[in-house]
């Protein structure tokens, strides 16, 4: 949790660099060094901060495309939400999960390399999945707005 202005300047610079170093994040948000890092410490071991990542381009990586896909389940049991979350984790291209409200019970962002390969995916593993009565599929033409800093107030 953040605490005052200081834990929050120091998410917010960790969200726009996780490779900073303590020195200069210390300069940024006006901290001695060790203040900083015992704060950015606190933060981690708090699970304020999860964990550090390097952000890759998709396309650079070969998967370029964007589906949205709805699922819908047989029954929404708790046993069959559970086996679905269990085998949606071990789908590599599965980017994003969430159970929802209304029509359909999930929504999952998947990439890919191309249409093809969507196809691929959809035959091999998203109809596979146990539970799954229906998929419902939205390619993204191209990516308007994605962020990975989180609004602070």
């Amino acid at each position: 949790m953040i605490s005052d202005r200081y834990d929050k300047l120091i998410v917010k610079a960790l969200q726009r660099d996780g490779r900073i170093s303590n020195k200069h994040l210390a300069e940024l948000v006006n901290l001695s060094e060790s203040a900083c890092l015992r704060r950015v410490r606190a933060l981690e071991e708090g699970g304020m901060i999860e964990r550090y990542v390097a952000m890759v381009s998709q396309s650079e990586a070969g998967l370029p495309g964007n589906v949205l896909v709805h699922i819908g389940l047989h029954r929404e049991e708790q046993s069959e939400l559970a086996a679905f979350e269990e085998a949606v984790r071990n789908i590599p291209e599965v980017m994003e999960c969430y159970l929802m409200t209304g029509e359909f019970d999930y929504l999952l962002r998947v990439v890919v390399a191309d249409m093809a390969d969507f196809e691929r995916l959809h035959k091999e593993a998203l109809t596979r999945l146990p539970g799954v009565a229906r998929v419902n599929s939205s390619v993204a033409i191209r990516t308007v707005l994605k962020k990975t800093e989180l609004p602070l107030r």
